[in-house]
Order: structure tokens, then C-alpha cells, then sequence
């Protein structure tokens, strides 16, 4: 079987850090390639119908790659090459690890694991409140919308909240012990009652619904194996729940409860409650979710409750869409959970992809323009143009350096006050991305993985071929 023929398309400035890449690169994943330099300085600016018109496909090649940054539809470019074209990496320094990951299968995102978010104090919330949280958590992935009580404040108003959330298409559950709050919860449609233990237990052969087993007391477990036999004597459907306990008030051991419980009752559905974790620990939630999301996987946890008041895991009910994914996939193709969901990596980036000072010298001697590039660069902040090269680790003193860079020691004749603005907000993201081992590319926002929010770009505009624009 011949060898793949990659032919690689850029622009005049990507050449030569391209060149010097792709000899190891192809040795290390085993293809032959290409290079083909169009007559573009930025490669962002290209379309796939410019680089139709100019690209050059030798015989030998069968696949075509073109950067990241050429945005649209790659089917009249194939059509026209008659070859496959892909679009690599925005920045060609990663093409390492394009090349290194392996494609995900196409069944990639299949789950096991139900997600009941529960919204906290409902009787304390307005019902528009309630639903409108009910909307934003079914959106972030939840399944079940958990109606949430309050103990020693009976709520006269469940059945009503549980009926608007069934109208607006929420499956339901109740969060009480309270016989009196649940029954007219499960009459108004809510599907499962979270919790049943020895108080309530006698009742819940009348509510119809499936419930959610706990021990009285956590620690020894008491009055659990009672409450699940009276229950399943009764024809309750039921799982259990052996209550995860916060940090120093018994973590380790309430995880061992887990494996116990699964031990005594191999087939029984099991239920963990995760914000006693996420809620009650100092640290970002996405790690504590995705650790747990594991830990449930394996141990056949096929339901987990989970909430977002306190503002670290506001976003827990999407963290935990993505893990259970993310730990199905791992778990069912006996592979690490590693290099396949980015969304999780919130806080530093997977890899940090960033020129080096001497590139940085030299694209600063082949620019021919005068718009401003701005890199991070080994813990500097760089701003780039024709034939200046400014720098400091302070983004405040590469402002004061420009400013003295005019032709006669003044402000340059195009940083203007639209410039002066767009290079400020540039030179932070670069330093916060420096700050915290990010990667940064200018006129694109930092990668907070799921909660990267999209930019507008306004340094690169397509203004016409090989041209580039600033604000």
C-alpha cells in the first residue's frame, strides 16, 4: 500500500515555520508530503474558492490540507481538486498533536447515566423562577428536573410547580421526606421521590412512582437493607442511594458504602448525590464531576443528582453531560479518559501552543504591513509589526514603549484610539493567558472549554487578497 501524499497549503508567512516542521513531523506519522506557498501574506484570509483558484495539486498527492482559519464549505474545493481537502489546526504548531489523536468513533457521546438537577428552595422561588431554571438545566443536559423542598416548611404549592414543569415537557422528581409534600407531587405527574427511608416508607406503596432508597444514618447504613425489602415486597420501584458524604465528614468511607451497596445488591439501581462534593469543597467543579462521573461509570451508578447554586459549579449540570459521555466512551473502549473531551479542560489549556522569540524576530523583519500582531511568548507579552518588535512582561510598558515609536519618538501614525482600545483588550488576553498557561491567538477568545464564549474577529478582516486590516 503506497504512502499518503499530504499536500499542505499556507501563506507567505506561515512558510518557513512550516518548512521546518513538516520534515519530522512526516517521518514521525509516516506520510509523504507537499508545500504549496499561495500568494497570500495571512492564511486566515484565504476562502476555499480563492485557494481553488490558485492551488497548485501535484499528481502524486491524495489529500489536501489547508489551514485552520480558511473558513467555509470545503465541497466546491473538493469537487473542483478532485481530492479530499481537511482543514488542519488554526495554528500549524499543532499539527503534531492533529496528526498524534486518534479520530473518536462515530458513536462517540452514547451515555448511561441519568442526570437529576435539582433545583434548590423551590418553595421559596416564584413558579416562574422554577421554570425558567428548569429550561436552563434541561438545556445543559438534565434529564430529570428535581423539585426541591425545605425541611420543617411544608410546601402547599408542589403539585401546582410540578404540574407547570410537566406542562413545559420536564420529566420530575420530588425532593422531601414529607408524606404530605410528596403525594400531591406524584398526583401532578412527578415520576420519582427522593427520599425513602424508615420514616416514610410505610406510604410510598400509594404513590405510584418510583423512589429512592437511603439509610437512616449514613454512616452504619442503618435500616437501609428494612426500608428496600419492605419496599420490594410492596412492588415499589426503587433505587438506593447510601448518601456521599462531604470532605472531613467522611468522604472515603461514604464511597466505600458505594461499593458495599453494590456488593449486597449486584442488580439494584443506584443513585449518587454529588453536590455534597461539588457544592461544599473550594475548587472548580468540572474536575470533582468528572471524577465522580468515573467512579459511578464503573460501578454501574446509573443516576446521579446534582445541583449549581454556589457560583464554582454553576455550570455542573453540563460538566456532568459531557463526563458521563466522556467516561461511557472510556469505560466501554477500556481507554483513558484523555485527549478526547476539551470542553472539561476549563482552566489551562491541553497544550500551549506558542511561537518562539527567534520566529517572533524574524516575522517582525518580513512584514511588510502596518497592522500590530500581539503574541505570548515566553512569559512576554509581544507586539509585532513592520519592522518592530516590542516586548515586556508588562502589557502597560509595551503601551509605553509604542508610544515612543513613532518616526519622530511619538505614538506610530496608526494607533489611533480604535487601535490604542483593541491592542489594550488584546495585550490582557495574552497576559491572562500567560497568567495561567493558556494559549493565546489573537483576535480569538481563550479556551475555557465549555465556557468559552465567542468573539467577534476584528483584526483579521478579509478585505481582499493578501491584505490584512485593523480595527
Amino acid at each position: 500500500m503506497s504512502q499518503e501524499h499530504i499536500h499542505f497549503v499556507t501563506g507567505r508567512l506561515a512558510r518557513h515555520a512550516l518548512e521546518d516542521l513538516l520534515p519530522s513531523l512526516a517521518e514521525q506519522v509516516g506520510f509523504r508530503y507537499s508545500l504549496d506557498v499561495l500568494p497570500i501574506t495571512v492564511a486566515a484570509l484565504m476562502t476555499p474558492e480563492w485557494v481553488a483558484k490558485h492551488v497548485q495539486i501535484p499528481g502524486e498527492a491524495t489529500s489536501v490540507l489547508i489551514p485552520g482559519y480558511c473558513e467555509g464549505e470545503l465541497s466546491a474545493l473538493e469537487s473542483t481538486i478532485n481530492l479530499p481537502v481537511k482543514r488542519g489546526p488554526r495554528d500549524l504548531r499543532q499539527l503534531p498533536l492533529y496528526f498524534s489523536r486518534e479520530p473518536l468513533p462515530s458513536e462517540y457521546g452514547a451515555y448511561d447515566i441519568e442526570i437529576i438537577a435539582e433545583i434548590n428552595s423551590c418553595p421559596r422561588l416564584s413558579l416562574a423562577e422554577i421554570r425558567a431554571t428548569a429550561m436552563e438545566m434541561s438545556s445543559a443536559g438534565a434529564d430529570v428536573i428535581d423539585v426541591g423542598c425545605e425541611t420543617g416548611m411544608r410546601w402547599s404549592a408542589v403539585g401546582e410547580a410540578v404540574q407547570a414543569l410537566k406542562d413545559d415537557g420536564h420529566r420530575v422528581s420530588i425532593d422531601s421526606l414529607d408524606p404530605l409534600e410528596i403525594e400531591p407531587a406524584v398526583r401532578s405527574g412527578a415520576e420519582l421521590v427522593l427520599s425513602v427511608n424508615s420514616s416514610n416508607r410505610e406510604a410510598a406503596a400509594d404513590w405510584g412512582a418510583e423512589v429512592v432508597a437511603i439509610p437512616d444514618e449514613p454512616t452504619t447504613l442503618a435500616e437501609l437493607d428494612e426500608t428496600v425489602d419492605l419496599l420490594a415486597r410492596a412492588g415499589v420501584p426503587l433505587r438506593i442511594d447510601p448518601i456521599l458524604e462531604p470532605i472531613s465528614f467522611g468522604f472515603a468511607a461514604s464511597l466505600g458504602r458505594y461499593l458495599e451497596v453494590r456488593r449486597r445488591y449486584p442488580d439494584a439501581s443506584m443513585m449518587m448525590g454529588i453536590g455534597n462534593l461539588t457544592e461544599l469543597t473550594d475548587a472548580d467543579s468540572a474536575g470533582i464531576n468528572a471524577l465522580l462521573l468515573g467512579f459511578c461509570q464503573e460501578l454501574g451508578i446509573r443516576s446521579v443528582l446534582t445541583t449549581q447554586v454556589i457560583n464554582w459549579a454553576r455550570t455542573s449540570v453540563q460538566e456532568c453531560d459531557l463526563a458521563r459521555r466522556l467516561m461511557y466512551h472510556a469505560i466501554q473502549g477500556r481507554v483513558l479518559p484523555k485527549h478526547v473531551e476539551p470542553r472539561l479542560v476549563m482552566l489551562r489549556d491541553e497544550q500551549i501552543v506558542e511561537m518562539t522569540l527567534g520566529d517572533v524576530a524574524q516575522l517582525s523583519q518580513e512584514i511588510r504591513d502596518n497592522s500590530f500582531r500581539v503574541f505570548a511568548t515566553e512569559g512576554e507579552v509581544h507586539l509585532v509589526s513592520s519592522n518592530l518588535h516590542l516586548h515586556d512582561a508588562d502589557p502597560f510598558v509595551v503601551m509605553q514603549q509604542l508610544s515612543k515609536a513613532g518616526p519622530n519618538g511619538g505614538l506610530p501614525n496608526n494607533l489611533d484610539p480604535g487601535h490604542a482600545f483593541y491592542l489594550g483588550y488584546e495585550m490582557c488576553k495574552a497576559m491572562t493567558a500567560l497568567t495561567l498557561g493558556k494559549t493565546y491567538r489573537q483576535d480569538e477568545p481563550l479556551d475555557w472549554g465549555l465556557a468559552t464564549r465567542p468573539e467577534q474577529r476584528h483584526y483579521l478582516k478579509r478585505s481582499g487578497a493578501g491584505r490584512s486590516g485593523a480595527p
